[in-house]
This record gives C-alpha cells, sequence and structure tokens, in this order.
C-alpha cells in the first residue's frame, strides 16, 4: 500500500512541503491529513485512493534507485577513473551489472 505521501504528491502533481504546505499525522491508526494549506481543493480518501497504483510506481521506482545509488562507485572512485581507462572500463562494467540487478519496474 503506497504512503499518504505519495498518494498527495501524485493528486497535486508536484513536490510537496510537508512542513508547511500539507502536514501529515499519524495517532497509530495510520496517517491522515491534518493540515492542507495549498490552493488546490483537499482530496478525499476515493480521490487519493485513485493514486495508488501510481504512487506505488513511484515507490517501487525510488526503491531502485535507492538500491543503485548504495553500491555505485564513490565520486572519489569516478574522479579517479577519469584518468585511468582500466579503472573506467571496470567502473562502466559495475554500473552496467548493478542496473541489471536493480532493473526499473516495468523495464
Amino acid at each position: 500500500m503506497a504512503q499518504l505521501s505519495n498518494k498527495i504528491r501524485k493528486y497535486l502533481d508536484r513536490e510537496v512541503d510537508f512542513i508547511k504546505d500539507v502536514v501529515l499525522q499519524d495517532d497509530g491508526d495510520g496517517a491522515y491529513i491534518k493540515e492542507w494549506n495549498v490552493d488546490e481543493a483537499q482530496p478525499t480518501e476515493e480521490q487519493l485512493n485513485a493514486f495508488e497504483s501510481q504512487a506505488n510506481d513511484m515507490e517501487a521506482l525510488n526503491q531502485v534507485y535507492s538500491n543503485r545509488r548504495s553500491e555505485y562507485p564513490s565520486v572519489q572512485d569516478l574522479v579517479v577513473a577519469l584518468y585511468d581507462t582500466d579503472d573506467k572500463a571496470a567502473i562502466d562494467t559495475k554500473r552496467t551489472e548493478i542496473k541489471l540487478k536493480y532493473p526499473k519496474p516495468g523495464a
């Protein structure tokens, strides 16, 4: 089940400041909208649930990117590789392996 924050991002079709624009709260029974401080009308639960699939896709893609980032070479290794052809080839190979290990959803 997608996070409420991601459904709201999809509903508004933009990034959201969850400190100022939309304040979420969870008292133990799941997150809900405590404050709605944007010009667009506050969505109903049904309207937000219509974005479940899109929000799930976004979360899956974000997980892929997070997994890839954790295994990609460091910036220092990349800088060294700029000057060493063997290192560059090794980094290109590793990058390809990581992309195959963590494919984008639907790819």
